[in-house]
């Protein structure tokens, strides 16, 4: 029991802990594109000896050992090369748009594909409905069909 409770405390002083680390070399590279022109991240960017890419892995590297943290490494990298370098569009500004935009063409549509759903399956059928034959009228039908084969056979 006792180490069941010890291990849970380690895990909490884990959980607790992770936050207070800086960020990683990963983490802020994830967070730049590299403005060579690939549209890729500035970790991802596939091109060797990237002229834009890898300084910019050195420069984060320098300032990562200097202590400072991810926010002001993207602030300075912004204020460099403007808010196109961020990966994602922040949240201020016009920008709110481009995260609230997709999320919300996702909802217009489903909500018109539902409607257009319901109102096809709550329609009554337009099909055409055949004329029912009663009894009284095919009896009908038949009697003066024989008066007139029998008018036919007297002439």
């Amino acid at each position: 029991m006792r180490r069941l409770g010890a291990h849970w405390l380690l895990l909490l002083l884990l959980a607790v802990a992770v936050p207070v680390l800086g960020a990683t070399q990963h983490e802020v590279e994830e967070a730049l594109t590299c403005q060579c022109g690939c549209g890729l991240t500035v970790h991802s960017c596939n091109h060797l000896n990237c002229g834009s890419g890898e300084p910019m892995k050195k420069e984060i590297a320098e300032r990562l050992a200097r202590g400072e943290s991810k926010d002001i490494i993207l602030a300075a990298f912004s204020s460099k090369y403007g808010e196109k370098v961020l990966s994602s569009p922040t949240f201020s500004g016009f920008n709110w748009f481009a995260w609230v935009t997709p999320f919300a063409a996702v909802l217009i549509g489903a909500s018109i594909l539902t409607l257009a759903i319901r109102r096809k399956v709550r329609a009554p059928a337009s099909a055409p409905v055949a004329p029912s034959v009663t009894p009284t009228g095919d009896t009908e039908r038949r009697e003066r069909l024989r008066r007139e084969l029998d008018d036919d056979d007297r002439e």
